[in-house]
């Protein structure tokens, strides 16, 4: 018999402070090795040897080094609806342009404080995610879209779902082929530009100056 793939699922979420501090620390000690040794070197062993905690602490959390990266994939997403809401939901008495151009630059990795996500991570999909979470991840940046645009109360004209959908493919979309082919930081800042103004040109509607 073959012997079964290891889970790729995380086992619990930390809900105590001192839980979560120890999966932070789990998490920078797997970017370190990642960025000095890379994936196929890593080990949930040399992981849990960096974050100065017990392997079997470790395993409490996270069974396989797939269910590990699984975790911190999540935590990158969880990362980012956190930055859109704080930059461009939570504000009061900002223009909806500034909204949407916070949105828009979080959106597509720039100009932001977020975990660090290498390229190279996209190749693990197939391996910690089923098509059912991609889609949910999907729904929810789907969803900040609405909750930008809901709380951007000055904005001339509330566009449709549609619309909305095709502007996060866009920017979401190009986001992770840009990362695939790797391009470099300058030629992402320009497309993020494009895409900025991509957005506001199509919320500003017709006859408006997004300026």
């Amino acid at each position: 018999m073959s012997k079964p793939l290891p889970s790729a699922k995380p086992l619990k979420r930390p809900t105590q402070a001192r839980a979560k501090f120890t999966v932070q620390a789990i998490y920078d000690s797997y970017v370190r090795i990642w960025q000095r040794d890379g994936w196929s070197r890593l080990t949930t062993r040399a992981v849990a040897l960096e974050a100065g905690v017990a392997i079997g602490t470790l395993y409490d959390y996270f069974p396989s080094k797939q269910a590990l990266h699984s975790g911190y994939v999540r935590y990158c997403i969880e990362q980012l609806l956190e930055a859109i809401d704080e930059q461009a939901v939570k504000p009061t008495a900002i223009a909806w342009t500034l909204r949407v151009q916070r949105m828009v630059r979080t959106l597509a990795g720039v100009d932001s404080h977020l975990p660090w996500f290498h390229p190279d991570m996209l190749e693990l999909e197939t391996l910690v995610a089923e098509p059912k979470h991609q889609r949910r991840v999907y729904e929810d940046l789907l969803g900040a879209w609405q909750r930008v645009i809901d709380a951007a109360t000055d904005l001339p004209v509330k566009p449709n779902a549609a619309t909305l959908e095709a502007l996060h493919l866009s920017v979401w979309g190009g986001r992770r082929y840009a990362m695939l082919v790797q391009l470099e930081p300058a030629r992402m800042e320009d497309w993020a530009g494009c895409m900025e103004q991509l957005c506001l040109r199509t919320l500003e509607g017709p006859s408006g100056s997004a300026g």
